[in-house]
């Protein structure tokens, strides 16, 4: 679904955000390694932000026919980026263990799996935030 998505952009801002998401993602876990500060007990952040990103959502697919404003459009990619940078250090250092929550390794698939939808709806919001359509 994602490369169909991508199919629609430039070949150049998907390679963009193709890096771009790698970057981030590279950074987001050697920050996950290396911090003190410890994500998985923020889980109420998380879900309030989850709550208000699909609440929003909702409100924009519902008021976009009767008028698109492109600034609004990135506003929500950025946000939505940014929800989902934060839930890959959440699932990484769950993933980690030594903190305040953590994962069985019974559970290790289940936590890889939800660590590549997070770099795949990161990547999914950059091409929404930086993409240009393909002109044919």
């Amino acid at each position: 679904m994602t490369g169909m998505l991508s199919s629609y952009y430039n070949t150049k801002s998907v390679v963009m955000c193709l890096g771009i998401t790698t970057m981030v993602c590279l950074t987001v876990t050697l920050v996950s390694f290396q911090t003190k500060f410890d994500v998985t007990s923020c889980q109420g952040v998380l879900f309030t932000f989850c709550m208000v990103m699909m609440v929003s959502g909702l409100v924009l697919a519902i008021a976009l026919p009767y008028g698109y404003v492109p600034w609004v459009h990135g506003v929500y990619g950025a946000l939505g980026a940014l929800l989902f940078t934060m839930f890959l250090a959440f699932d990484t250092q769950l993933l980690m263990g030594n903190k305040r929550y953590t994962i069985s390794p019974e559970e290790y698939v289940f936590a890889t799996l939800n660590i590549y939808l997070d770099i795949i709806y990161i990547f999914s919001f950059f091409l929404s935030l930086f993409g240009t359509e393909r002109t044919n």
